[in-house]
């Protein structure tokens, strides 16, 4: 079995670029659902439950695909068929989502079209953006991971700013940001339309720029003949799963529930502490909700820049944990400082524990699983560490914060504890040079 050849830094670069477009969805659907359920007339209590589709799909979704893929050999490649399919229907789906409130319909039949809506955007979203951490898993050799898994961290967040900031900026150059009741302004209308432009061009660039190996390149680098990675079950495989597979989802377990209860709680939380309001139809409210944008788009940046820095440590397990302790500090200053400015520092450090959450567990999962073959469905099996903690921590929402006094923004100290025990887990891992 040959090396893996160093690949050049534009190769690794063009490995991951189209997460930039796919990133600028997720964005645009992680920092406006809430906003978008509570102007259509969700009550605070239930809103959680609106975040069970998005983790519930990726979990269905992305094991397939990557068992699929690891069996699909195609002269477009055996990752990207699934990326194109995945992005073209986000598109389309990005162009319905927003204008839930805008068909006439009740306020319940809305919601339940904006659910459908959710469930067709996440399920493409995760379609799209499983490929780019197989073909780093397929292509890049054990030296070059690392980096390859940070440019796509720098990628990633880099989408989110520029998804994260559209409605704050489209209100800035005068486009609408309040509207009737049960419909979404304007500002977040067009700007699903500009993110869904922007992910197919770099989707396209991805596929035009990137040629996969061929199932003979492949045996050549890879130890597992594809009839052996054909034998197994979703079943087989977790029992055979190595140790870090799972110790590294525990770490996830409770990091993901944390950064669940963010994209959840953050807009009524800022809405609250920083413009005293609780009404979602209010200009006040749809303000915060822009402002939210910029927050998250801090913490990209945040995370842009740490996402620079983790490479530095000598020690992977220890730069985990304390980007993640950084960022439960920063959630737990949240609930504390009424000036939207100052709002910038926490978000800063949160963003640290969301860089080492893209970067470190894949890192350690695909070092881990160096020559168990199937790494395209383990990658989607692991993902369900990513979506399980959501699912749990979405349906117990409601509860926890009616024990937390009905204040969304005492969640906010609720994902900071639920980080900082995630940093405690990080000594059970052992990592696989």
């Amino acid at each position: 079995m040959k090396q893996k050849p160093n690949l050049p830094f534009w190769s690794l670069w063009n490995l991951s670029f189209g997460f930039f477009g796919v990133q600028i969805a997720y964005a645009l659907q992680s920092a406006n659902i809430s906003r978008i359920f509570a102007t259509l007339g969700a009550d605070p209590h239930n809103l959680s439950y609106f975040w069970i589709l998005p983790p519930l799909m990726g979990i269905l979704v992305q094991p397939i695909v990557g068992t699929l893929s690891d069996r699909t050999w195609t002269r477009w490649g055996r990752r990207i068929p699934y990326l194109f399919v995945g992005a073209a229907v986000a598109v389309a789906v990005m162009c319905l989502l927003p204008n839930s409130g805008s068909f006439g319909l009740a306020v319940s039949a809305a919601m339940i079209f904006g659910l459908v809506a959710l469930m067709f955007l996440d399920t493409s979203i995760n379609m799209a953006m499983q490929p780019f951490k197989m073909m780093v898993g397929d292509m890049v050799n054990e030296e070059q991971k690392a980096k390859a898994y940070s440019i796509q961290s720098f990628l990633c967040n880099a989408g989110s700013v520029v998804g994260f900031v559209f409605p704050f900026v489209l209100t800035w150059i005068g486009i609408k940001n309040v509207a009737e009741k049960g419909v979404i302004p304007d500002s977040v209308i067009w700007s699903f339309y500009l993110g869904a432009a922007i992910l197919i061009a770099c989707v396209i660039y991805t596929t035009l720029k990137v040629k996969e190996w061929n199932p003979q390149e492949y045996a050549e680098y890879n130890p597992v003949s594809e009839e052996k990675e054909e034998s197994a079950n979703w079943i087989t495989l977790l029992k055979n799963a190595p140790s870090t597979f799972w110790k590294v989802g525990l770490v996830q377990f409770f990091c993901w529930a944390a950064f669940l209860y963010m994209w959840n709680y953050t807009t009524g939380a800022i809405a609250e502490v920083v413009w005293d309001t609780t009404d979602p139809v209010s200009e006040p409210f749809q303000e915060a909700g822009n402002w939210v944008g910029v927050l998250f788009a801090v913490q990209a940046m945040g995370s842009v820049v740490w996402a620079a820095v983790l490479p530095q440590f000598k020690n992977t397990k220890l730069a985990y944990a304390i980007s993640l302790v950084i960022g439960a500090i920063g959630f737990a200053m949240v609930p504390f400082l009424h000036d939207q400015y100052l709002q910038f520092i926490p978000f800063l450090l949160i963003g640290c524990a969301w860089a080492a959450m893209l970067a470190m567990p894949f890192t350690f999962v695909t070092n881990a699983l160096q020559g168990y073959g199937h790494m395209g469905a383990y990658l989607g099996l692991f993902n369900g560490t990513i979506c399980i903690p959501q699912i749990v921590a979405a349906l117990c929402g409601g509860l926890v914060l009616s024990v937390v006094g009905h204040h969304q923004s005492t969640m906010m100290i609720v994902s900071g504890v639920l980080l900082f025990v995630g940093a405690l887990c990080v000594a059970v891992i052992k990592d696989k040079k």
